[in-house]
């Protein structure tokens, strides 16, 4: 007949200890998050603006990288009109789970300060997940004005009306004129275009006297002699044009102004995504700088939290609401 052993004492806490433990950790195993992103799935990075300008080619080279550091398929997919609102607003429709992202300039953020009726609000239904990259832009000028230095523009354009192109309402390039016109006192009309390159095409012909655009789009025609460049808006100068001054060598010693590029995903997606997200971001942009790939497009690489991207924001959109309502800009 076999005998059963009644433990005790120690052995008897140790075993039940043991016991206990069993329901907790199969329950946390069960909660965990799932690895991101899952085997096979694919990673969408909507850019809402035309294929081969600034924004797109800076969105292609990080996709590429981001692609290499979260070991999954990134395709750049572009969502054009409306300021950016359609992309932005294809986003917001895609389900909140670190699989549908937007990059975009620092236009997004303004979408409140230059539409009169935005469908979204930038700073609570989008997530920061990185700053990526900054670029100066380029003051350029008709080559049929006798000026050349940025003094002889800035006394010229206090003494009569200039007029000035604006490829976008609420772009880096209508800001960085408005600061030219409040630091350079000058007087300026602004003429609105629909892009970058018929506003380039007006300059060159003398149709307009002046335009303040990334240096990716106006080097070319610079370079040319098509367009007279004056000054770059960065505190240093660019290697892509190191001939030209910045802003605060010329005569504008506090003048300082750059373009930027970011990644944001829907308001809801998880935290620990977004920092996942915002690691292969920071790793990308890395490489981009050891590569040179985005110094070629004039891009500095930027690398931050998403608490600091956060930060950034909320000074850019301070920065930019200012500018725009001391200019008596009434959003439409």
């Amino acid at each position: 007949m076999k005998t059963l052993t009644r433990l005790k004492g120690p052995v008897l806490g140790a075993l039940l200890g043991a016991l206990a433990v069993l329901p907790i950790a199969s329950m946390a195993s069960s909660t965990a998050p799932a690895a991101f992103p899952e085997p096979g799935k694919m990673v969408k990075v909507i850019v809402p603006f035309v294929a081969g300008g600034g924004v797109d080619s800076a969105a292609r080279l990080f996709a590429e990288q981001l692609r290499k550091q979260l070991g999954t398929t990134v395709i750049v997919e572009n969502r054009v009109g409306g300021s950016g609102v359609v992309g932005g607003r294809a986003v917001l429709a895609a389900a909140p789970d670190g699989y549908t992202l937007l990059f975009s300039a620092a236009t997004h953020v303004l979408a409140k300060q230059v539409l009169a009726h935005p469908p979204y609000d930038p700073q609570t239904d989008f997530v920061p997940v990185a700053r990526v990259g900054e670029a100066p832009l380029m003051l350029v000028i008709s080559p049929q004005l006798p000026h050349s230095k940025l003094g002889e523009v800035l006394a010229a354009g206090a003494k009569s009306t200039w007029t000035a192109a604006i490829p976008a309402v609420g772009a880096p390039s209508h800001l960085a004129t408005l600061l030219l016109a409040q630091q350079g006192r000058m007087r300026l009309e602004y003429v609105p275009y629909k892009g970058t390159q018929p506003a380039l095409v007006d300059v060159g012909g003398g149709h307009v006297d002046l335009l303040l655009d990334s240096m990716v789009s106006v080097l070319p025609l610079a370079k040319a002699g098509k367009v007279r460049p004056i000054a770059i808006t960065s505190g240093k100068r660019s290697p892509l044009a190191p001939e030209v001054p910045t802003m605060q060598e010329s005569g504008l010693p506090r003048f300082a102004y750059t373009s930027w590029y970011g990644l944001w995903a829907p308001k809801d997606t998880p935290a620990d995504r977004v920092q996942r997200l915002n690691q292969a971001s920071n790793a990308a942009v890395a490489e981009l700088a050891r590569s040179g790939a985005f110094a070629s497009l004039g891009i500095d690489t930027v690398s931050e939290s998403t608490e600091q991207f956060k930060r950034f924001i909320a000074a850019d959109v301070a920065q930019s609401a200012a500018l725009l309502k001391g200019a008596g800009f009434k959003p439409e």
